[in-house]
């Protein structure tokens, strides 16, 4: 099939280098002249593991291809598939803005029996209003087919999530164009879940927020696990083993933050407001979160009495591993509220600096390395459980340190491993702390 893609993000261009892995013929639309120049030279714009070598491979298979023109892109398309953002307004609410944009730029250029696939996550009812809106601003008479088609990737392993997916959604009342969509993704041989449209925009919210919900539940069981002496690693494998609960998402830690989990819950919070209906479970997964990212700098408030003049070396500044994304990322509290108590923090991660340095700017350091961060520090925080960072041996880490004082947010480090230091004050996320001095 000829499809074009109208966005090149982590959804759009994941999308469509898989969808051109699978034998389709793909073109990527962007309006950034320098992105599409990247990806013209082979170059992801996106740091995503495997991604630059399908983009080259499927380019010299002449099954992909990059353009900022619409009229090239939908020419010979057969399907239209918008990936654009949707981010988060102060209100809570999704912002169509982009996503009207993209429709408004490729609508002179639409078939009669044209099929739009809304992959963007988007407020129920949007569907609808997409296909209201072509119809009646198109100055041809056309009858688009538009479908739902949202998106479950997880930034870090975007590319096997849709070349290997649990399950793909579509949301359409006309059944012919549903079918089309079906034989898209028919060499995937994942299930898929056809539905009418509102259905399938309220899947996509649903599905983020109850992982957003698990991943707060947990933590605030750790929180408890700390106060009563438990151990939350072992309260999340007895739980985890119940098939109806599941292991995944049950890591306790600092908090969920990037490009998705916080701008649906809040959504989703937003649409139930408008609709009237209480959802405060909702607003409590909320409300833990943003406490769990101010957790690490309590406990070192609390070891220290305060913490200026205190050189804190931060380890990781992405939300998670394998992506440079810093979209609600727990690092931006953490280091926020370490300045604002009169510390002076030095950072490390191994893709995600240049970002950082937009946010932060000059208020930090910037290590090139583990242990350029470590050297001199009175405590370190482990923040993205980078394998890098994982694989650290911790008698090494404190041997580099001021102080051989450890806060993990991420859970890194085995018992075993901290207990083979001969001096470590070590605390982690919902376990007792373990502090070992020189006799």
């Amino acid at each position: 099939m000829r499809i074009a893609v109208i966005g090149t993000g982590y959804v759009g261009l994941s999308t469509g280098v898989c969808l051109a892995e699978i034998g389709h013929h793909v073109t990527c639309i962007d309006t950034s002249e320098e992105k599409i120049n990247l990806l013209r030279g082979g170059i992801s714009p996106i740091y995503e593991p495997g991604m630059e070598e399908l983009i080259t491979k499927n380019m010299d298979a002449k099954r992909l291809q990059f353009t900022t023109s619409h009229q090239e892109g939908l020419e010979k398309a057969e399907v239209i598939i918008i990936a654009v953002g949707t981010p988060q307004q102060s209100s809570g609410e999704a912002d169509l803005t982009y996503l009207f944009q993209a429709i408004h730029d490729a609508a002179p250029y639409l078939k009669e029996d044209a099929i739009i696939v809304i992959k963007s996550t988007v407020p129920v009812g949007t569907n609808e209003k997409v296909k209201e809106w072509l119809e009646g601003a198109s100055q041809k008479k056309i009858s688009p087919s538009v479908v739902s088609n949202p998106e479950f990737l997880r930034q870090g392993s975007a590319v096997s999530d849709t070349l290997y997916p649990d399950r793909i959604v579509v949301g359409c009342e006309n059944k012919e164009a549903a079918a089309v969509i079906e034989k898209m993704y028919a060499p995937l041989n994942a299930p898929i879940v056809t539905t009418d449209a509102r259905s399938a925009e309220m899947i996509k919210y649903a599905s983020n927020a109850f992982l957003a919900t698990k991943i707060s539940f947990i933590n605030n069981i750790g929180n408890l696990c700390e106060a009563v002496g438990a151990n939350v690693e072992a309260v999340s494998k007895g739980m985890g083993l119940d098939q109806r609960i599941g292991e995944a998402f049950l890591q306790s830690g600092i908090g969920y933050g990037g490009s998705c989990f916080p701008k649906d819950v809040s959504a989703l919070l937003a649409i139930a407001k408008e609709n009237h209906v209480p959802f405060t479970m909702i607003e409590e997964t909320m409300m833990i979160n943003n406490r769990q990212k101010q957790l690490l700098v309590n406990k070192a408030l609390n070891r220290f009495g305060n913490l200026k003049h205190k050189k804190i070396a931060v380890l990781g500044f992405a939300f998670k591993p394998d992506t440079d994304d810093m979209r609600e990322a727990p690092s931006i509290t953490i280091i926020h509220s370490l300045l604002k108590e009169g510390a002076s923090v030095i950072g490390y991660d191994p893709v995600a600096t240049r970002n950082a340095k937009t946010i932060f700017g000059e208020q930090i350091v910037y290590a090139a390395s583990v242990e350029e961060a470590l050297k001199g520090a009175d405590a370190v925080f482990i923040v993205t459980e980078w394998k890098e960072i994982k694989q650290l041996v911790l008698s090494e880490v404190i041997s580099q340190m001021k102080e051989p004082i450890v806060f993990d947010g991420r859970n890194s480090y085995s018992e075993e491993a901290v207990r083979d230091c001969e001096e470590i004050e070590y605390y982690p996320i919902g376990k007792p702390a373990i502090i070992m001095r020189k006799s």
